[in-house]
């Protein structure tokens, strides 16, 4: 028991000394680009929507709630450069590069940065009032509201659709699996947290 919790504790110091140094941060910003385009890659095309079902948002969340708002916004740039080069880290069910940022799914590639921000910023200023857990959960609720609303309103500018269009294309089909996937990412930002304490 003692041994499991002194391996705890050192555990929780090297990702202390990971998070603070700028190696270490440089570390954790490229580790992230490559969990987001690991989760773009889980993809599922919708025959009714240009928009394919994935694990982005999901990773873009955690990303901004672990490592804060700087770094999460700093690794989605990133990872929309990596794209933008090239680099095999969008849904494989678009045409990739460059091309991929001016699709229709942009709106929600642009969204990220912003998005990870938001998580990252919501679950350190809640930190006072709310538990772990809820403060994950809306601070991925709040991310979302971002992602969606520039999915929504770039698809609509991109295709010239209406409001309500754009929203039963880019933002209802994906609704359950958004709740999913926030609540998924809270249970790992507290589970991450709790180590980190104990």
């Amino acid at each position: 028991m003692q041994s499991a919790i002194s391996s705890q504790s050192a555990v929780a110091r090297r990702e202390e000394l990971l998070q603070d140094s700028l190696p270490g941060r440089v570390v954790l910003v490229v580790a992230a680009t490559a969990l987001v385009a690991a989760c773009a890659h889980v993809s599922l095309p919708l025959p009714f929507t240009p928009v394919p079902l994935t694990l982005q948002n999901f990773a873009v969340i955690l990303v901004g709630m672990a490592l804060g708002p700087v770094a999460g916004f700093s690794a989605m740039v990133l990872y929309l450069a990596e794209g933008a080069m090239g680099m095999p880290v969008f849904s494989p069910h678009g045409p990739g590069g460059v091309a991929q940022l001016l699709g229709p799914t942009a709106g929600y590639l642009f969204s990220y940065p912003l998005a990870a921000a938001v998580a990252g910023w919501v679950v350190r200023a809640m930190r006072p009032v709310a538990s772990r857990f809820t403060r994950a959960v809306i601070a991925g609720v709040l991310a979302n509201v971002v992602i969606f609303t520039l999915a929504a309103g770039w698809l609509a500018h991109l295709l010239h659709l209406s409001a309500s269009v754009a929203w039963t294309l880019a933002v209802a089909p994906f609704l359950l699996g958004e709740a999913i996937k926030i609540t998924a990412a809270a249970g790992i930002f507290s589970t991450l947290q709790r180590w980190q304490r104990s």
